[in-house]
């Protein structure tokens, strides 16, 4: 029997975007479940569009169908959440050589507090490399279409927040 293979997206999803989507529903590729982690700390200089109940609500509402995603909010230490989850690899999207350097330190740090957790990088899917939740807020708040961007339950509360 093969094992049940756990994988970890972990970040602030603020708000989740069909980038992220994308990159979560192709980690089945080698993950059974994924568990998408909203990260926070209750001493966060920097405040979230969204709240963390809002984030993960949202990202719950965008993979509704799909029962093998788990949406939650976690603080402290990757790799301690992952030991907690029975979690093995943590999944990072890759949109460009800038993203590199900083997921490729932290893929060594958490190797370094736990020798049995991986990292798995994947590129983006063409239509969403230059996607980032920081445009999608920009172009929303600025009163853009942020339609081709996120799923409908994320534009439904963008345009709540917005207007439109």
């Amino acid at each position: 029997m093969t094992p049940h293979r756990i994988a970890i997206c972990p970040g602030s999803f603020d708000p989740i975007t069909l980038g992220h989507e994308d990159i979560i529903r192709r980690s089945f590729r080698f993950a059974d479940q994924v568990i998408v982690a909203v990260a926070f700390s209750a001493t966060q200089v920097k405040s979230g569009m969204f709240s963390v109940e809002d984030r993960v609500q949202m990202i719950r509402e965008t993979f509704a169908d799909e029962p093998r995603v788990e949406a939650v909010a976690f603080q402290g230490l990757l790799v301690n959440f992952a030991q907690e989850r029975g979690a093995s690899m943590i999944v990072r999207g890759l949109r460009a050589v800038s993203d590199f350097e900083y997921e490729f330190q932290m893929a060594l740090m958490n190797r370094r507090l736990w020798d049995g957790m991986e990292t798995v990088f994947l590129a983006p899917d063409l239509d969403h490399s230059y996607l980032s939740s920081s445009l999608v807020r920009q172009i929303a708040s600025l009163g853009g279409d942020a339609s081709p961007f996120v799923s409908a339950a994320v534009l439904a509360r963008l345009q709540a927040r917005f207007g439109a």
